[in-house]
C-alpha cells in the first residue's frame, strides 16, 4: 500500500477544506483532486492508499483514495483525477517543509489516525503547547 502527501495551499484549517471539497461535490461530482502527472504507481494507492493533506504547515487530514481516472483540466488539457472519499480522518500532526506537486508516501512512513496511538506514560501531565511541539517532531 502506498499513500500520496499534498499540501491544501490557501486552506487555513481542516473545516475550510471540508468547507471547499463540499461545494465542489455539490457541483462538479464526483469528488476529485485533479493533478497534472498521472502516478505511476498508482495499483498500489487505489483502493487502500489515501491522500494526506498539509494544512498550515502540518500533515492533518486524511482521506481514502477510491481511483486515479483521466480526467480533462479547465483548459482542456489532459491530466489525472484522484476520486477522494468525502471522509477526512484527521491524524496525529507532522510538520512538513513546503514541496510542490505531491509526494508519494510509504505507508510505514504514514501519521497514524487520531485516537489510535498508545500513550506515553506521563503524556498526559505535559502541557499542551509542549506535548504539540513534542509530537511536531515525533517525540512523542
Amino acid at each position: 500500500m502506498l499513500h500520496i502527501i499534498k499540501l491544501a495551499v490557501g486552506c487555513p484549517d481542516i473545516a475550510d477544506l471540508r468547507g471547499w471539497q463540499a461545494e465542489r461535490a455539490r457541483t462538479h461530482p464526483p469528488l476529485r483532486h485533479r493533478t497534472r502527472n498521472f502516478p505511476r504507481r498508482a495499483p498500489e494507492i487505489v483502493g487502500e492508499g489515501s491522500i494526506y493533506w498539509v494544512i498550515a504547515g502540518a500533515v492533518q487530514v486524511r482521506q481514502r483514495i477510491r481511483d486515479i481516472i483521466a480526467d480533462t483540466m479547465d483548459d482542456g488539457s489532459a491530466c489525472a483525477a484522484m476520486v477522494l472519499d468525502p471522509k477526512l480522518v484527521p491524524v496525529e500532526p507532522r510538520r512538513m517543509k513546503p514541496f510542490q506537486g505531491w509526494r508519494y508516501l510509504a505507508a510505514d512512513d504514514a501519521p497514524i489516525d487520531l485516537g489510535t496511538r498508545r500513550r506515553a506514560s506521563g503524556e498526559d501531565l505535559l502541557p499542551p503547547q509542549l506535548a504539540r511541539e513534542l509530537r511536531g517532531l515525533c517525540l512523542l
